[in-house]
């Protein structure tokens, strides 16, 4: 039987344009099955969720845009569940809103706020991490997130340092870092108390608006207007007027670097945000010359470390490529080096300034 007051808020409204061309603005990499497994991410997460969370208490954050792909991928959702941001304003109003929404329904709701698109294989630990923070949360006023026990001096995530006296699972948060240097996140995993801020949280209802109420009054004030209209017939027209005011700002600036009540699991399960075509090809299994290879039929001629994706079972013949990510779709074919992977955007926005909007 799973417990009436757990929840989730399925954070669905990137763009991950890193995944360019298969990830768009229209058609982002969450609704897609990257992996080539037969699931889309936000489908696999949503079944991931849905293993101790009652379906029905599973809400989807995403853009107007994708509202239509979030019914098609997940049918058994209803319009109640699913929360549209008419802008794009960052995750902290997106979350209280959500919130807001969730503490009127059930006071005594615990949650989770889970990115949509993150790569984790063990979905049992994964399950016993969540549970016992959501213990600890409904007992405590905490503010909790799940950390990753660092694997090497990553320079692309923001790092979570915990004091070192904690001895049990359950850390105190001494404070959040931003994006390291390689000599700093080196520094870090010396330390032995550095995390990886993987982007996941949880709290009771009841801590978080609280957090906001004490840390973003502005932004606490804009949306506590809405309290009547929240989960009746009204709700639309109050987020349409109201929502393109609010700050631009993160979850993490708005509340959890604010607040004195910041505790952290170091995750026991494997865990990739699977940001980039690197960070795909690290998860996939490889073929005998080493290429990672999804829905493409490959004759690789000393070729190797390659990421390979085409659509519809294309045949790739490849020579003479080392390290390279080789993505044809539609009308895009993308051949770059893996080791600029992080330029792709760049890459993506000089395609739209040349040949147009249509292509990103």
């Amino acid at each position: 039987m799973k417990n009436k007051d757990y929840y989730a808020i399925l954070m669905a409204g990137g763009v991950g344009s890193r995944f360019w061309p298969v990830s768009t603005q229209d058609f982002p990499k969450q609704f897609h099955d990257m992996l080539g497994s037969g699931d889309t991410l936000i489908q696999k997460t949503f079944n991931r969720l849905a293993k101790f969370i009652p379906t029905e208490n599973i809400f989807i954050l995403t853009n107007e845009r994708y509202n239509d792909l979030v019914f098609e991928q997940l049918p058994s959702v209803t319009s109640r569940q699913v929360v549209l941001e008419p802008a794009m304003r960052n995750t902290a109003p997106c979350i209280l809103y959500a919130s807001l929404k969730i503490q009127k329904e059930n006071p005594n709701a615990v949650m989770i706020v889970a990115p949509s698109d993150h790569w984790i294989e063990d979905e049992q630990s994964f399950t016993n991490n969540v549970k016992q923070a959501f213990e600890f949360c409904s007992n405590n006023d905490a503010l909790m997130t799940l950390g990753i026990t660092p694997t090497f001096p990553n320079t692309g995530y923001g790092y979570i340092e915990y004091n070192k006296s904690s001895v049990s699972d359950i850390k105190v948060v001494n404070q959040f870092r931003e994006k390291p240097d390689y000599e700093t996140a080196k520094h870090f995993l010396n330390q032995g108390n550095f995390l990886w801020n993987a982007g996941i949280f949880m709290w009771s209802v009841t801590s978080v608006v609280k957090a906001f109420q004490n840390n973003q009054g502005e932004l606490y004030s804009l949306f506590e207007k809405g309290q009547d209209a929240y989960n009746t017939d009204s709700e639309d027209k109050f987020i349409q007027e109201n929502y393109k005011k609010a700050e631009n700002i993160s979850v993490d600036y708005a509340i959890m670097e604010k607040s004195d009540n910041v505790y952290v699991i170091p995750a026991t399960f494997d865990w990739n945000d699977l940001g980039t075509w690197g960070s795909l090809y690290d998860k996939l299994d490889k073929d005998d010359d080493g290429n990672a290879v999804v829905n493409a039929k490959t004759l690789s001629l000393e070729s190797s470390g390659n990421m390979i994706r085409t659509t519809d079972n294309k045949i790739v013949v490849v020579d003479g490529l080392k390290d390279y990510i080789i993505v044809d779709k539609d009308e895009v074919l993308l051949i770059f080096p893996k080791a600029k992977e992080q330029d792709i955007k760049v890459v993506l926005k000089q395609v739209k300034d040349k040949f147009g909007e249509k292509y990103g």
